[in-house]
């Protein structure tokens, strides 16, 4: 996938990638840090540490359909709050 508005890889980073994974083809560093850490459920793979969230076990936001997944789940966060 080409770097666009919903995906862009930054292999120029000292980091990258920052979470193990299988294809560094298909890493999106779009959020390189999660919109939805505040969000209690965020869907996420994290596990609290002391009452701290840990998201390092979690790749959503670095899968290539990442961008669409977190604009929804903000979306859906807004709708509960009306």
């Amino acid at each position: 996938m080409e770097n666009s508005y919903r995906f862009y890889r930054n292999t120029a980073c000292e980091y990258f990638p920052c979470h193990k994974v299988e294809n560094k083809e298909e890493f999106n560093c779009m959020f390189c840090y999660c919109p939805l850490y505040l969000m209690e459920d965020c869907g996420g793979n994290f596990r609290l540490l002391d009452g701290i969230k840990d998201c390092t076990g979690c790749i959503i936001p670095h899968k290539p359909n990442g961008y669409d997944y977190i604009n929804s789940k903000i979306v859906e966060h807004n709708r509960k709050k009306k």
